[in-house]
């Protein structure tokens, strides 16, 4: 027996009310183009068996990171995650609790958020972590708009080098909200273009490192450019895990940091969901999204924790929000936080140390493969090589092969005319086999 909570009638009242005439009216705004005009082909009814068995079926059509030799990166990466996350991320105290709308009583959620925001601080170094953003490209777009806010300018620069997809979720929000942005040719090295685009109208620049080709720069100049110009140096992270090795955002003299925390704790999950870090300096704490969990001390002199800035619409009236995105991840920031506290600082210099091993391993494999070039010369943990032809062709003929090589820069950005470079990752994950099997692949398909 079907669940229909509402009988013909009650729709019928509920469409009088509203003043529509059907429920298709409810739908005028949609361009038709846009809409279904026949039913999905799919059976308008099944028993639970059935569906189990079709829906498992469809499931068994993926494959598994782990299932063979793999080499995708491009922004979302497979590290190995510690049995004792999925542990204690599963407690029901922290898998059914919820967005603590009266703080004083959700000390364990709070003290988890503080914990998880001392953390992301001390990666990044800058002064102030929020309690999380949704993932990496939408923390980019809410630091852009943070810069308009704080510079009372609406030009954003965003360097050739930054993640298309986080090229375009900025565009898409900032633009919503009058910014003007100016988005840099694609450039495997872009320091110098991203410069000279700086001027005194600019509120922010906004510079990837390592970037989408995997090339890790020191954006220090970058930083003393916006500066002299009185913008804001906002840099992105898509490998937290390049945290344990390379320079930090603070150190190189960015203001507001952001990054996709998906590296530490969380699995790909084929896509989500992930979890964005957003760190600035302490005189720009004011105008940062999201919110901010502090330490405190109770009646009787005990350690708590408050919500000191909660800027999130949740909190206060839409309009006097600095952000309008709700959801924060906070179980993915507790799985983040789990790992990072496993890990430690030696365990995750130890870690990044092994994956920049383990691309230099890659590249020199690859880089020796007839017809190869090896685009990054400065890397962390992913390279871009071009092919002698199409990549992602040349990604479809390896998967014959067992191997899972990589994702082609053309499904990032088709427009870019790069369609014969491949983005390329390896992990501590990453077997020294693997490699092999992949040069030795490689090699057959190009000759």
């Amino acid at each position: 027996m079907r669940y229909l909570p509402l009988t013909p009638d009650d729709r019928a009242q509920m469409l009088g009310v509203i003043g529509a005439a059907s429920i298709d009216d409810l739908f005028a705004d949609v361009p038709a183009a846009a809409r279904k005009s026949e039913p999905f082909d799919l059976p308008h009814h099944a028993g639970e068996l059935e569906v189990e068995r079709e829906l498992s079926a469809l499931a068994g059509l993926n494959r598994a990171a782990g299932a063979g030799p793999f080499f995708c990166g491009a922004g979302a990466y497979r590290h190995h995650v510690p049995a004792t996350v999925d542990h204690i991320i599963q407690r029901s105290e922290f898998l059914t609790s919820y967005t603590p709308y009266q703080p004083e009583i959700a000390q364990g959620t709070l003290q988890v958020l503080f914990e998880f925001q001392t953390q992301v601080a001390a990666l990044t170094g800058l002064d102030v972590a929020n309690a999380s953003m949704y993932d990496g490209s939408t923390a980019c777009a809410e630091a852009v708009m943070m810069a308009r806010r704080v510079t009372r300018r609406k030009r954003a620069v965003l360097s050739g080098g930054l993640h298309p997809h986080y090229a375009a979720t900025t565009q898409t929000i900032a633009h919503a909200e009058g910014m003007d942005i100016v988005r840099q040719t694609v450039a495997i090295d872009a320091e110098a273009a991203v410069i000279d685009a700086i001027d005194s109208e600019t509120a922010c620049v906004v510079v990837q490192t390592p970037n989408v080709f995997g090339v890790a720069t020191d954006v220090t100049k970058i930083a003393e450019a916006a500066h002299a110009a009185g913008a804001l140096l906002i840099v992105v992270t898509t490998e937290a895990i390049s945290y344990g090795l390379l320079k930090s955002p603070g150190e190189m003299g960015a203001d507001i940091a952001v990054a996709e925390g998906q590296s530490i704790g969380n699995a790909l999950n084929f896509g989500g969901p992930y979890i964005g870090l957003f760190t600035c300096k302490e005189k720009l704490v004011r105008q940062m999204p999201g919110r901010l969990c502090g330490e405190t001390v109770d009646a009787d002199g005990r350690r708590g924790f408050v919500l000191t800035l909660s800027t999130r619409e949740q909190h206060i009236r839409r309009d006097k929000a600095t952000s309008n995105i709700c959801t924060n991840s906070g179980l993915c920031a507790l799985a983040f936080t789990v790992h990072l506290s496993l890990l430690g600082e030696t365990g995750l210099r130890q870690l990044a140390a092994i994956n920049h091993a383990k691309a230099q391993h890659l590249a020199a494999s690859l880089g020796a493969v007839p017809g190869v070039e090896v685009l990054t010369k400065r890397y962390f943990n992913e390279i871009a090589i071009r092919l002698p032809g199409d990549a992602t062709q040349m990604v479809e003929a390896l998967l014959e092969d067992g191997i899972v090589a990589g994702v082609p820069f053309a499904r990032l950005d088709p427009s870019a005319g790069l369609d014969d470079v491949l983005l390329c990752a390896a992990t501590e994950t990453t077997l020294d086999e693997d490699i092999d099997a992949f040069a030795q692949a490689l090699t057959r398909r190009i000759g």
